[in-house]
């Protein structure tokens, strides 16, 4: 806890000097309880500067998932969050916590996790996750009394959460590819997957596990032939590197924040902020259905319940729900 205490302190002031004197004041320790936290935090890859008369500041910080560094970041939060599992490495945050959320996880579990062995997307697609490239992140939700036509609506509206969290952390905001995808300059950042469970007598709500994987680190190469075309990374999109576990931490504040707005029904914001950030609208799309029939409109506008309305080229207008839409010049969908 010291280590924490002594790790917050550093970060609240980048670059400047603590006193040992100081330090300790503030945190409630003593001088060699201060100085044996920082030798602590040396040995677990910090790098702490000690200068006699000025103090110790903070140099260099692991770019790691875990929860020293992640809650170094975070702060206080409502719910999301308070119980955080940072692993090395899982199937998948969502499968993970799905088991979890059956054995009696507490409501607002977040799973991080360093590298996803089996990490899916919508549709069942496979996710690549290597290590120390992405922040893969799972929450779990248990909204009980929230009916669930409204819960309809929870990816899209975690879209907007996300979008807000990068701007925060990288000071660029992602658009959005109709549902669920954001994207910087025509290509995939991130995609996110939610789940949920009914129980089979009732139907109620047993719990909702959002999962979300954004890319940080990995480099075109890194990508492959088959996704350097569509897929991007924030360290590409910026020409600098992006900390990983202070986007983890803006994640978990936006995820607190929109659950609080959801419980009390507050997330009219969302679809504002959702129309604003669509990249869709106005664009040429594919309609593709489950059976591969393709038909070919124009995205016109979202609708109260984030359903895309479409032009056909009939110049009738319908609105899609469901299924897979492909938008000329992205994804492998060029005219």
């Amino acid at each position: 806890m010291s280590r924490q205490k002594i790790l917050e302190l550093l970060r609240s002031r980048p670059g400047d000097y603590f006193s040992g004197e100081e330090a300790a004041e503030r945190l409630g320790l003593s001088r060699a309880a201060v100085w044996k936290a920082v030798d602590a935090l040396r040995k677990e890859g910090y790098t702490v500067e000690a200068r006699t008369g000025l103090g110790y500041r903070l140099l260099f910080a692991p770019d790691a998932l875990t929860e020293k560094e992640i809650r170094g970041f975070l702060g206080e939060t409502e719910l999301v969050g308070r119980e955080l599992v940072c692993l090395d490495s899982v199937d998948s945050t969502n499968t993970y916590l799905k088991k979890q959320a059956l054995s009696g996880a507490a409501e607002g579990t977040v799973v991080t996790a360093d590298c996803q062995t089996g990490g899916r997307g919508r549709m069942d697609r496979p996710f690549q996750n290597p290590g120390g490239k992405l922040v893969a992140l799972s929450v779990l939700l248990r909204p009980r009394g929230v009916p669930l036509t409204r819960l309809g609506c929870v990816t899209a509206q975690t879209a907007v959460a996300l979008c807000g969290a990068v701007e925060e952390v990288c000071g660029i905001r992602p658009g959005i590819k109709w549902t669920n995808d954001l994207v910087i300059g025509q290509k995939k950042l991130c995609g996110i997957l939610t789940e949920m469970a009914l129980e089979g007598e009732s139907g109620d709500l047993q719990y909702l596990v959002i999962g979300m994987g954004i890319n940080v680190h990995q480099t075109a190469e890194e990508f492959g032939p088959e996704l350097r075309e569509i897929a991007v990374s924030l360290d590409m999109a910026l020409g600098k590197a992006v900390s990983r576990p202070a986007l983890a931490a803006a994640e978990i504040r936006a995820l607190d924040r929109l659950y609080g707005d959801i419980l009390r029904g507050d997330t009219g914001g969302y679809l504002d902020a959702y129309r604003r950030d669509c990249v869709t609208l106005g664009k040429p799309v594919q309609l593709i259905s489950s059976d591969g029939t393709r038909e070919t409109a124009r995205a016109l506008d979202i609708d109260d319940e984030f359903g895309l309305i479409v032009e056909l080229e009939d110049g009738t207008q319908k609105t899609v729900r469901t299924g897979e839409v492909s938008v000329r010049g992205m994804y492998g969908y060029v005219d």
